[in-house]
């Protein structure tokens, strides 16, 4: 009955949710509305473009001129959405979108392509992606796969700092990490040749840009891998199909090779730079202070005012605990770049060490409006327990705990620290049992990063006449962390298990081991 009433009721949703999609034409059910697909792109916009290195400022018109190229082609497009097109600071060749028409173009494959018939091509892709509804099909499945609408914490494709992201902003990570089907793909290139065409390019240009990734696909370009290549993969299929659109559409339009690579001449100019400034990334995580300085030195001697090149510096002075030296270089990052999570992250930790708790509160304010990470979260915490405010750093380290990073361990711990002792039962699992004799058991689980000791238990349970009582049981020795331990209390005989059902064990009182 109860297996029919479920499958009944997923009938009546599907039926209910049906709509013709208005790239396709064919009719699909559909969970989430237009209106929702809209609220999610919105809301979760910036802190994909955060994850993602930010948006790309040092050449503003370049924006623009990716974003007139965008509309040009959403002008032609089956389904009238707010597009926007921004250009990411990221060196990674890749570009995305999310539900709603909100798309992004990293400044790395901006140095791939070669004209802006091929530009078109990579947004008109992503255009239908949006429009078809490839990503908010994507939520569906997992919606009807989990039950429920869930974010889950996946580390975004090519960024350092979606491991960091916490809350909301972790569905912005799932939604990032989307692999599209073979299907989904198949309809961005065909119905992305054809806006192109409609909008006055030469769809020859999909044909040569899927070539070009064929070629760099068997090379094993590790930068393709982990960007467009990871949820785009290119086939000598997807080649061939784009030639049999052309042969129907017809060649022809323009290429507008010179007006792009004008476009793109300071990205170009400045490769060497942004090289640099990665290759001074790995250096830092390895502690090489002396190679990452140096990069740093050369990435801003060629473009200084890239504000990731002062961080990068900055970064160098405060992981040698130099905080001086630190601030004066996440200043200038800010004042260049005023719209990035990270140096305002990396500037409040520092003056938190400078003993400045007012500026370390709000730059690490700021940062969580861009993004909210572990690691402000957790700074924020600790700053609250220097006011002795309990509550708001129980809140800060609680929502810093849902991140799997290093600073969300941390946050993780000093939440434990902090609250168990007065809420043991949020921490202490325990799970009820009967022992072969019919005497209640309970495990009494410790999945926590300290060990805790002086536990007592309250046991309720209903008596013969259905009335509650209750009693306390004192577990005896330490539970290390990460330990079980099983517990034989003194109630009992129980002749029917299904009793169990019926009893409840708190943990009311824990002290943590120091």
């Amino acid at each position: 009955m109860f297996h029919f009433t479920v499958v009944f009721s997923l009938l009546i949703v599907l039926i209910s949710g049906c709509s013709v999609n208005p790239v396709t034409g064919k009719r699909e059910f559909t969970l989430v509305s237009e209106a929702q697909e809209i609220s999610i792109g919105q809301k979760q916009y910036l802190p994909s473009r955060q994850m993602q290195g930010g948006v790309y400022r040092v050449d503003p018109d370049l924006t623009r001129y990716v974003n007139q190229v965008g509309h040009r082609l959403a002008a032609v497009s089956d389904r009238k959405l707010p597009y926007e097109f921004v250009v990411l600071n990221n060196s990674v060749p890749n570009a995305w979108a999310l539900p709603g028409g909100k798309i992004a173009v990293n400044r790395g494959l901006l140095l791939e392509l070669g004209s802006e018939a091929e530009l078109a091509a990579v947004l008109g892709h992503e255009i239908v992606h949006a429009a078809a509804r490839h990503g908010a099909k994507g939520m569906e499945r997992g919606m009807l796969l989990q039950g429920v609408i869930l974010a889950t914490g996946i580390a975004a494709r090519d960024s350092d700092y979606a491991n960091l992201a916490v809350g909301g902003a972790q569905l912005a990570a799932s939604l990032l990490n989307q692999k599209y089907g073979r299907e989904a793909e198949r309809q961005s290139d065909l119905y992305g040749t054809e806006y192109m065409k409609r909008a006055g390019y030469d769809p020859q240009a999909a044909v040569a840009l899927q070539e070009t990734f064929v070629r760099l696909s068997k090379d094993r370009k590790s930068n393709w891998f982990s960007g467009l290549f990871s949820s785009h993969p290119p086939s000598q299929e997807r080649v061939e199909n784009n030639r049999a659109t052309i042969q129907r559409l017809g060649a022809g339009g323009e290429m507008g090779k010179q007006r792009y690579l004008k476009k793109i001449a300071r990205i170009r100019k400045t490769k060497p730079a942004y090289d640099a400034y990665d290759q001074g990334r790995k250096a830092l995580a390895k502690n090489d202070f002396r190679k990452a300085f140096s990069l740093a030195k050369k990435a801003l001697a060629i473009e200084p005012q890239e504000g990731h090149f002062y961080a990068l510096r900055g970064d160098a002075f405060y992981t040698q605990h130099r905080y001086r030296d630190a601030l004066a270089s996440y200043n200038r990052a800010v004042k260049l770049n005023s719209e990035f999570f990270h140096y305002f992250v990396q500037r409040g930790l520092t003056r938190q060490e400078l003993g400045d708790a007012l500026g370390a509160q709000i730059d690490l304010e700021k940062s969580t409006r861009l993004l909210p990470t572990a690691t402000a979260l957790n700074g924020l915490g600790e700053l609250a327990l220097q006011r002795r405010d309990r509550r708001s750093a129980v809140e800060y380290f609680r929502a810093a705990a849902g991140s799997k990073s290093d600073p969300g361990r941390k946050a993780a711990r000093s939440l434990v620290l902090l609250d168990l002792p007065q809420n043991p039962g949020r921490y202490l699992k325990t799970r009820p049992g009967l022992n072969r004799s019919g005497y209640l058991m309970t495990e009494v689980a410790n999945p926590t990063s300290v060990s805790v000791n002086r536990i007592e238990l309250i046991i309720q349970y209903p008596d013969e006449s259905g009335r509650m009582r209750q009693f306390s049981e004192y577990v005896h020795g330490t539970i290390p962390s990460g330990r079980t331990i099983r517990v034989k209390t003194r109630l009992g005989p129980i002749a029917d298990r299904a009793l169990l059902r019926n009893i409840r064990i708190i943990v009311s009182r824990a002290s943590i081991v120091n």
